[in-house]
C-alpha cells in the first residue's frame, strides 16, 4: 500500500496487539510495575480497567512476554465461559490433560492438587483474564471461590483481570461484595495526552523504519484531538491519513487528511464542515484502495 512511499519496512499501525510495537509510555511503565509489584507480594486479586482501545491487551501480552521464571502463567483470552469450562481452561492452562472421565468435583480436586505441587515448585500460578467485563457473574463467583485455595503463606492462586469499566460497575453490587474486598491492587489505565499522542506516533513510525516526520504539527493535533488519546483510535487515523496522503503522492500527512480520515470513521467526534465531506472522504479512501490493489508503479498515474 503505502509503504514504498513513505519507505517503510513494516506497517506502522496495525490494530493486532503487537509487543514489537509497544511503546513504553509513563502510564504503561506504572502500571507494568503496580502489576509486577503486586504479583511479587502474592496477591488474590489484582485489576486494571481502561476505556475500549486504551491498550489493555498489549499490556497483558507484554506482562506475558516479561514473565518470570518462576511464573506459571494460564492467559484467557476468551471469558465468556461457564464456571466448569472455566476450571478446564485453567487445568489445561496449567499442564493437566483432558479426560472426559473427569467430573466437576474430580476436577476442582485435581486443579487444587496441580497448584499445590506448583507451589511446592517454588512456582506462583498466575491466571490472565482479558475482557474481563464479559466474565458472566457465575464464572465471576467460581474465580473467587478458586482464590481460597491458599497454603498458611500465600495464595495458591493469583488472578490479574484486565477489564473495561463496565467491570467497575458490576462489582459495586451488593452480590460482589466479596470479591470486591479481595482485589488488593486496582490500577486504571490512562489515555495519551497531545504529546505523548505524537510520542506514541514517532515511536511506531520510527520502528516501522521511517526516516522522516510524516505527519505535520497539524496533523499531529488533530490526531489527538479526534482520537481523544484512544492507542486504537490514533492507529486507525494515522493509517487512514497516510493512505490519503500517499493518494495524493504528498510527502506527509496534513490536517485535511486527518479531518477526512476523522469523518470517515466511527466513534470519532466530528461533523463535516458541508454535507458532502463525508462522502469526498469515504470516495477518497475508496479511490485509494482501488490504486492500492494495483502495482505501485502503475497508481501515479490513477492520482
Amino acid at each position: 500500500m503505502y509503504q514504498h512511499h513513505f519507505h517503510l519496512q513494516q506497517m506502522p499501525f496495525g490494530l493486532t496487539p503487537d509487543t514489537a510495537f509497544f511503546v513504553p509510555l509513563q502510564q504503561h511503565q506504572d502500571m507494568l510495575a503496580l502489576l509486577k509489584t503486586a504479583l511479587a507480594a502474592g496477591e488474590g486479586f489484582i485489576k486494571v480497567c481502561g476505556e475500549v482501545g486504551s491498550g489493555k491487551t498489549l499490556l497483558c501480552r507484554k506482562l506475558l512476554q516479561q514473565a518470570l521464571p518462576d511464573w506459571q502463567l494460564a492467559y484467557i483470552p476468551d471469558p465468556m465461559l461457564t464456571p466448569l469450562e472455566l476450571r478446564w481452561a485453567l487445568a489445561l492452562e496449567l499442564g493437566l490433560k483432558h479426560s472426559a472421565n473427569i467430573d466437576p468435583p474430580q476436577l476442582l480436586q485435581l486443579l487444587q492438587r496441580q497448584l499445590m505441587l506448583l507451589s511446592a515448585q517454588g512456582k506462583k500460578a498466575i491466571v490472565l483474564i482479558d475482557e474481563a467485563q464479559a466474565l458472566p457473574d457465575d464464572t465471576l463467583e467460581a474465580l473467587r471461590l478458586l482464590t481460597n485455595l491458599e497454603t498458611e503463606q500465600r495464595k495458591l492462586v493469583q488472578v490479574v483481570l484486565f477489564a473495561q469499566p463496565e467491570l467497575d460497575s458490576r462489582l459495586a453490587s451488593y452480590r460482589f461484595r466479596q470479591l470486591r474486598q479481595r482485589i488488593t491492587f486496582s490500577g486504571q489505565l490512562t489515555l495519551l495526552s497531545r504529546t505523548q499522542v505524537a510520542a506514541y506516533l514517532q515511536q511506531r513510525l520510527r520502528q516501522a523504519g521511517a526516516q522522516r516526520p510524516l505527519f505535520s504539527r497539524a496533523a499531529l493535533s488533530a490526531l489527538s484531538r479526534y482520537s481523544r488519546g484512544i492507542p486504537r483510535l490514533v492507529n486507525i487515523l494515522a493509517h487512514k491519513a497516510l493512505l490519503l496522503a500517499f493518494g495524493e503522492g504528498k510527502p506527509q500527512a496534513g490536517y485535511g487528511h486527518v479531518r477526512l480520515a476523522a469523518i470517515d470513521t466511527e466513534d470519532v467526534r466530528t461533523k463535516p464542515l458541508r454535507w458532502w465531506y463525508g462522502a469526498a472522504a469515504a470516495m477518497a479512501l475508496t479511490a485509494v484502495a482501488l490504486a492500492a490493489s494495483r502495482p505501485w508503479w502503475q497508481n501515479w498515474s490513477l492520482l
